[in-house]
């Protein structure tokens, strides 16, 4: 690598994570960082509309994956992640969930991950979050990311929320604080009306810092290394290969799909697998790419009457008033509200989650709307199934094998069966029936197991929350150690998603910007 350019720390992914690790680490004017992101800018009015998250699918910004075809569904899933600054804060639905306590003391006390209790989180959570309503000591007003109460509420979902009430969950005005249970509406990490993407919180104000450099459409394909230690990275600049130099550490933040690729096709990851594909072995480590799961998601959809849906104002007038004024219907995150509970009795935390929106969105908000409808979704999040990532081609260009066997283990179906059965209740009762037409989706609500369960198999689909492909930990299946240095590897830390030992209960984006705040805090103490 003699004469490469050189840097003291290069990032690969300008996600959640990466834009986390660019600002802190620059906060030191001595360090030399260099910000590497596959994508393009984050421009697009789409991506700062709210309600509009869904337009982006499958489009250049969108790396747009899709698993293998599921055993228990009889079809692949697709998965849209984040191609652009921001990442998938750029693309999300922006609901901020931490997660529940159990979680975090379950990395450490199940999975040796020490230092990741929920006691050592929560000050990185409580450091990252500007939260407009809440405040400490379980609350941070002043940290970069914004948080604030939807400027727009949808009388549906308020009533929604009503009629949980009424079915006997108890309501809550705070999923992070000292319970997780109930149901309420959803903060969300907007500002004023208007996305506010870790590209906003974290990256735009470091980007003047003359230690920062970002590059854009840059895929990195490969670590280098140089016997068992990371000294720098490859990287695609309009096509030509570009090698640059790391003279303190590599850090990938490419999230749970692109960073165990990138591991591999380096050389690093299951050593037989590795051959298969004619890649050298650097360093030989099962766990990369196993552990892959998700949370599964299945709607209940009505038509409704005497009322609107949000999808009404996609209109010219209805920019018009966003772009003016920040509020209306397109401020909506379409996820307005929900619940966690749990399916059965004796859990020592909620195993579920719904999603309410006052529109129709099913197949991942892909098909325009054929009525106004109003959705409820059941959302697994205690979640036992595990998949796994593989290679398909040691070209880089190739998009990984993705399977994260869904419902593997039968008791996460039977729990979303069990969900489905109560969002039919929830809506038969309370002040959301009079808003209900008729049943959408399932076009009958009357149904008897065999056919509820046909239901949620034609229609999981992903709740966009994949992890623990390089999971940390202690066992011999842990792909890096509780400071997210990846084993056998010097200079070579992952710092995102994949390190998730177990999915938290709930959204995942707030915990990866705690677990990228911890990383920079680790980073600068070594």
């Amino acid at each position: 690598m003699a004469g490469s350019e050189s840097f003291d720390y290069v990032i690969v992914g300008a996600g959640s994570a990466g834009c986390v690790l660019a600002n802190r680490l620059t906060e030191d004017p001595a360090a030399k960082v260099l910000l590497l992101e596959a994508g393009g800018e984050d421009d697009a009015d789409e991506i700062k509309i709210p309600a509009a998250f869904a337009s982006l699918f499958k489009t250049h910004r969108d790396w747009n994956y899709e698993t293998v075809e599921q055993k228990h569904t009889g079809k692949p899933a697709f998965w849209p992640r984040g191609k652009m600054l921001g990442g998938c804060s750029s693309m999300n639905a922006m609901i901020y969930i931490r997660g529940n306590r159990a979680d975090y003391d379950g990395w450490r006390d199940r999975h040796g991950a020490t230092g990741w209790g929920y006691d050592d989180v929560l000050p990185y959570f409580v450091k990252a979050e500007g939260n407009t309503r809440l405040g400490g000591p379980l609350h941070g007003t002043d940290g970069p990311l914004r948080v604030e109460d939807r400027v727009f509420t949808h009388e549906l979902s308020r009533a929604w929320v009503d009629s949980a009430v009424a079915w006997g969950i108890k309501r809550t005005d705070d999923f992070n604080g000292a319970a997780q249970e109930g149901a309420g509406p959803y903060q969300v990490t907007c500002r004023k009306g208007r996305r506010w993407s870790c590209a906003d919180a974290y990256l735009r104000p470091a980007m003047t810092r003359p230690n920062l450099t970002v590059r854009t459409n840059a895929p990195v394909t490969s670590v280098v290394t140089e016997g068992t230690r990371a000294v720098g990275v490859s990287y695609l600049d309009n096509g030509v290969p570009v090698t640059v130099r790391a003279e303190r550490e590599v850090l990938l933040s490419g999230g749970a799909i692109n960073s165990p690729q990138l591991l591999m096709l380096s050389g690093i990851g299951p050593a037989e697998h590795l051959r298969e594909h004619g890649i050298d072995v650097v360093a030989a480590l099962p766990g990369v790419g196993q552990n892959l799961h998700d949370h599964p998601a299945a709607p209940i959809i009505w038509a409704t009457r005497g009322t609107s849906d949000v999808a009404d104002s996609a209109t010219p007038a209805g920019l018009v008033r966003w772009q003016l004024t920040k509020r209306g219907p397109l401020a909506s995150n379409i996820g307005e509200a929900g619940a966690f509970y749990s399916t059965v009795d004796g859990l020592d935390a909620p195993n579920m989650q719904v999603h309410v929106a006052p529109t129709l969105f099913y197949d991942n908000g892909l098909r325009e709307p054929a009525v106004a409808g109003f959705t409820s979704a059941a959302t697994l999040v205690d979640v036992a199934s595990r998949g796994r990532l593989r290679l398909r081609s040691a070209n880089p260009q190739w998009k990984p094998e993705i399977d994260p066997a869904y419902y593997a283990e039968s008791a996460d179906f039977d729990a979303i069966q069990s969900a489905l059965r109560s969002l039919i209740e929830i809506g038969r009762s309370g002040p959301l029936a009079k808003f209900l037409d008729k049943p959408f989706l399932p076009g009958s609500h009357d149904l008897d197991d065999d056919a509820l369960a046909e239901h949620a198999r034609q229609h999981t689909q992903t709740l966009y929350h994949p992890v623990g492909t390089c999971a940390m930990g202690g066992g011999d299946h842990a792909v890096v150690d509780p400071e997210l240095k990846v084993r056998g590897i010097d200079g070579l830390r992952v710092v995102d998603a994949s390190v998730m030992p177990v999915v938290p209960r709930g959204n995942t984006n707030a915990p990866t910007i705690m677990i990228a705040e911890k990383a920079a805090d680790l980073i600068r103490q070594s």
